[in-house]
Parts: structure tokens; sequence; C-alpha cells
């Protein structure tokens, strides 16, 4: 069966485009990974769950995805972290490789089917600059070798910058313009190096990525993606250097995903389902970064959260958008999360074996509403989803959907009569966990995950909790009501909310 057709939008042409890959229903995605000096922050991770989601999407809508994420573990950075604390530079790119690893496991992430480093594709590199050269857009002066910016007319297609705006007054290094940039960098003393034609160096950081592509992909990819931090100019460079080297277009469709943004603006984990202002002017927050002294790393979202309240952080704005930061971030999206669970949950324990149409007409306004989102659920989630990959949007649906399921469980007969009005609802949800990695767990599972990491993090003992649940039950059953409320009212500054059942008590931990 055909794929069906997806829209994105395009950062070079400016303009959403219908995917169109160069082999038949098969998508080449390239991702630009990490440069492996430190572990994953938060603001790395909303790249890797915007394009985690996007294969996981385009393998649901029938699309065959060949997906090449690479690791940087050749570099500046890495070579004086190394330095510093007495190791080679591979060791300690080794680590911190071993550390990503973790952290995408932990979030549930697709693993790539392809991983190049740029230590294991030194001959590609180096094959690649020899093209360059012999093509005459690239030089070399005293062992570095450089790429000429003037010698490639398509120059500052991606950004829509020009060369007499690059221009300097005084090109350092040999170079013959102030814009061209190293693709071969020569050795200095006591640095790491390897052999080349041109002499003992390392590779620049922009043809890294160009030749992992080609060698893991081919000479033309359907999409390829980054944060827009990294139009100009290392996507820039990127598509110069390949597109001079082999003759051909590099990438059919450049997608950016936004930044991480904390500061002034910072006022939420962007819970408004806003859509794209898709422009690097438009990120007027400070990005996150390690260099910048604001990085929240991964390893301590996931002791506060469950792994999906994370992903729903960054999925629930449109990926173009700037996404802001602040310290109440996760929190916000846990408990936007747990409203999607307990509508599921809800939606499950509803009885009833009549006709659905029948029930919603009996029951009124609420469950009429209830089957109709249910009927409708995956036609507008596809469409949301199809037109430049609104996960926003698609959202926006399943919030909607839930916010009906709770409304209908306060109807007094819902509870008996209801299953077959919520049975569309239940089976739209399944969309979640296929496309988007969210609602994976059971019910009682989800809760479980949130009162161990909640409770650790606000300090607060399990084994004090339970031993105060036990008690409060004692002074139920016997009777004793207002040492009962007391001890619920204990559990309550706790932050435990206890739920009385037909088959017993249950807890959960506030979120709200």
């Amino acid at each position: 069966m055909p794929a069906h057709p997806i829209r994105l939008y395009d950062t070079r042409t400016r303009s959403i485009q219908e995917v169109q890959p160069v082999e038949p229903d098969t998508v080449k995605l390239y991702l630009c990974g990490m440069t492996v000096y430190d572990h994953c922050h938060v603001g790395h991770a909303r790249a890797m769950m915007v394009y985690d989601a996007l294969v996981r999407y385009l393998r649901h809508r029938r699309w065959n995805v060949q997906f090449a994420r690479n690791i940087t573990d050749i570099d500046d950075k890495i070579i004086t972290k190394a330095k510093a604390e007495g190791v080679e530079p591979l060791e300690l790119a080794q680590r911190y490789i071993d550390s990503f690893h973790e952290d995408m496991e932990a979030l549930g992430t697709v693993p790539p089917d392809f991983e190049p480093r740029v230590s294991e594709t030194l001959d590609g590199i180096r094959d690649m600059i020899g093209a360059l050269i012999e093509r005459g857009h690239a030089y070399v002066a005293d062992g570095t070798v450089w790429f000429d910016v003037r010698s490639d007319a398509d120059y500052g297609s991606l950004s829509g910058r020009t060369l007499d705006g690059l221009q300097s007054a005084d090109p350092e290094g040999g170079k013959r313009f102030s814009a061209d940039f190293a693709l071969w960098k020569a050795a200095k003393p006591g640095e790491p190096s390897w052999p080349s034609p041109w002499g003992p160096g390392r590779p620049g950081w922009h043809i890294e990525c160009s030749a992992m592509a080609v060698d893991t992909l081919g000479k033309t990819i359907d999409i390829h993606g980054g944060g827009l931090d990294l139009v100009f100019p290392h996507h820039e460079n990127e598509i110069a250097q390949s597109e001079c080297a082999t003759g051909c277009r590099f990438s059919n469709i450049w997608m950016h995903n936004g930044l991480l943004t904390v500061g002034s603006g910072a006022k939420g984990g962007g819970r408004s389902h806003r859509e794209a202002e898709g422009s690097d002017e438009d990120q007027v927050d400070a990005k996150m970064g390690k260099s910048k002294g604001n990085a929240f790393v991964i390893r301590n979202a996931l002791e506060l959260v469950p792994a999906e309240a994370v992903r729903l952080y960054y999925l629930q704005t449109h990926y173009r958008s700037p996404l802001p930061w602040n310290d109440d971030a996760l929190l916000e999206s846990l408990a936007m999360l747990a409203r999607l669970y307990e509508a599921r949950e809800q939606a499950l324990s509803f009885g009833g074996e009549e006709d659905a149409d029948n029930v919603a007409r009996s029951l009124g306004t609420d469950a009429m509403k209830v089957l109709e989102l249910g009927r409708s659920f995956r036609d507008r989630f596809y469409a949301a989803m199809d037109e430049d990959f609104n996960t926003s949007a698609a959202l926006g649906l399943a919030f909607e959907l839930a916010r009906a399921i709770n409304r209908l469980g306060n109807h007094k007969k819902a509870k008996k009569r209801a299953g077959p009005v919520v049975g569309p609802a239940i089976g739209a949800l399944t969309l979640l966990p296929e496309t988007l990695g969210l609602l994976t767990m059971s019910g009682e599972d989800f809760q479980e995950e949130v009162r161990t990491k909640r409770l650790k993090a606000t300090g607060v003992a399990r084994e004090s909790v339970e031993q105060l649940l036990a008690d409060r039950q004692a002074a139920r059953e016997s009777k004793d009501w207002a040492q009962a409320d007391a001890l619920r009212d204990q559990l309550d500054q706790l932050g435990v909310i206890v739920m009385d059942t037909p088959t017993g008590p249950t807890w959960k931990v506030r979120l709200e």
C-alpha cells in the first residue's frame, strides 16, 4: 500500500513542500546529532525528540525510513576537555557516547538505522575534500584546506545571507576571503592529528556531516534535520561543500526545530498549542547551552518525572516554534500527561453493550460529543500531522477528547452504559503510543512511576506515606472517622491524594 503524502516546511525555499523521496516510499532522513564532550541537556533533546516522533509517524503512515544520526567525536571542545582531564580525546568521547545512548534509551527514542562517527568516516572526509580541491572549490594554505565560498554561486541560499554581508576586513590563517571555512585543519603542536595528503590535522566541523550523510544515505537525501541554530553556518556550509563536491542537490527538504529558550519570555512550558513562527529572529530569549551556563541535563530531568512527560513537553509545541524553559516546565507537562492517562482509564472503566448511537442520545449532549470526537479523531489527527508535522494541533485534539470523556464521567449513568460511546475514543487514543510515544504504559504503571519519582524529588519517604495510609485504613475499619480525617489531612500536607473506592483506598501524588 502506498505511503500517505506528508508536507514539511523547507527552510531553503521558505515554503511547505510535499515530501517526494528520491526512492519511492523510502524517506532518507539525516539528523545532526551530538558533539560528545558532555552529557545531553534538555536543549539537545528537543531535536532528538522531534525527529524521533517524525520517524515514528512516517513509519506509521507506511513510509520506509532510513534514519541516520551522527556522532561528532573529533572536535575542538572534546580535545580541550580531554586535555584538561588528562585523558585521550576519543576516550572522553566514548564516555559521553555511552551517556548519550543511556539517555536516549531512557527517553524511549527509536534507534537510528545508521550512527556514523567522525573518527570512523575519515576516509570519506578526505575523499570529499580531495574532490572539492580538484573541482576548484577548495585550496590549501599552510596545511589547512579552505572552502572557497566565492566559488559557489548558490552560497547563502539556506540562510539568505550574502557574501558582502559576511566579508570582514582582515581574513586570517591563510584564507583568501574572510567567509571561507576550514575543511581540514592543520595540526597544532601537542594536538591529536590524523594523516592527510595536505599534512597531519583533523577535519573541520562542517565537512564531517556532509561525508557521513553521503556515506550512509547517498549523495541526495530527502530530509536533513537539526536545530534552528545550525542554519548558519553549519548547514549553509554543508550544502555548499556537498553540492560542490558531488554535483547533486544535497537535501530536498531542510527541516529545523526551534530552540529551547531561557530568559524573560520563559514563563511556562509551552502549554498553548501555538503555530510556528519559523525564523531564528523570533527566538528572542537566549538559547539553552552548556557554554551559556544554563543547561539542565536530561538525566536530571528523568529523575523528576517519567520520560513521557519530557516527551510531551517537547511535542506540545509546534516543532518550529521556540519552546520556553523554566523550573516548572516538566511538572506542568506531567500534569497534562496525567490528564490524558486519567481520561483513558476512565473510558476503559465504562461498561454497557447497547448501540453507541442510542446510548449517546439517551445520555445527552456530553455523550454525543464524545462519540463524535472519537469517530472523527483519526482523520483530524492525520490532517494536523500531515501538514508540517503539527504535533501541537494533534495533541490539542487529544486533550479536547480527554476533557469530553471526563465531562461524560460526571454523569451517573455513564459508568454502566457509556462503554459503547467511548469505544471510538479509546481506539483513537491508541494513535498516541503508535505515533508520538505517549500513553505507552498502563494507568497503574504510570501512577507508580509518578509516585516513585515525585516522592523522591520532594523528599517524602514512601514508607511514611504507606504507614499513614495503613493507619487511616485501620481508623476507618474501627469507625474512628475523626482520626481517619486527621490522617487524610496529614497525607494531603505531604502532597498525597487518597481516593476511597469500592475495592479499597488508592492514592496518587498531587501534580497541580
